[in-house]
């Protein structure tokens, strides 16, 4: 069990929807940390390079342990800090709430997020307007039936749980992005028809103040534009 005079360091970076995730958990567990901002406009340090020879973020020191990847990173913190947003895997029903977040997460994961960020391999706007209909579908067959509880957060709780921690900054993107006409403007009003579940869903999630901490919309705007237009210039 985490105790709250471990020493924590988080190595992130606010743009990034992965380190994203570790912010969300430790805001939902108030556990106090230290931050380390990591430039990924350039090359990694050697000494990150020490720290996560993946150069990825993000990374997190536990009284000098290092545990990288987002989804090993806020595993370890929800389980070293017990706390509302999952059950203990030997708690009554607990090994089955965590399958179950575990297949929602997974199904966002690669049935919808990966048609998301296919904005960014997308080379033709013919590419570009098939995306909703691709994104629209993952939801509908694989996440709104798993949100038909929702209350307004997963399985019915009235509390953020692991299965936001380890989606909302990626839903945050969509509905930002979306209704900044960065991805196709039809999308969400797509979703509000097809998937009212996860539509009434991520208005919740995208709403909560763990998960929009450390949002700063008009720079995520900003930069995924010129980012962008970058790929576009290139391709």
């Amino acid at each position: 069990m985490g105790g709250q005079d471990a020493k924590l360091i988080l190595y992130t970076n606010h743009r990034c929807p992965w380190a994203h995730r570790a912010h969300i958990a430790l805001e939902e567990l108030k556990i106090p940390f230290e931050e380390v901002i990591i430039d990924l406009d350039t090359p990694r340090t050697p000494e990150y390079l020490k720290i996560n020879p993946r150069g990825l973020v993000p990374a997190l020191s536990y009284n000098g342990e290092i545990i990288i990847e987002s989804a090993i990173v806020v595993q370890f913190l929800t389980d070293a800090y017990p706390s509302h947003l999952v059950p203990a895997s030997n708690e009554p029903g607990g090994a089955l709430r965590r399958a179950r977040i575990a297949l929602f997460v997974d199904a966002y994961v690669s049935k919808v997020n990966g048609n998301v960020f296919g904005i960014f391999r997308a080379k033709t706007d013919e590419e570009i307007s098939s995306l909703p209909e691709k994104i629209v579908a993952g939801i509908v067959s694989e996440v709104e039936p798993k949100l038909a509880d929702a209350n307004p957060f997963f399985g019915g709780s009235d509390k953020l749980t692991l299965a936001e921690v380890l989606t909302g900054s990626l839903v945050l993107r969509l509905k930002t992005f979306t209704k900044a006409g960065i991805y196709p403007e039809t999308l969400w009003t797509t979703i509000q028809e097809k998937a009212p579940n996860f539509a009434k869903w991520a208005d919740a999630v995208t709403a909560h103040p763990s998960v929009t901490s450390i949002f700063d919309e008009k720079a995520q705007i900003e930069g995924t534009r010129a980012r962008l237009a970058k790929l576009r210039a290139a391709a």
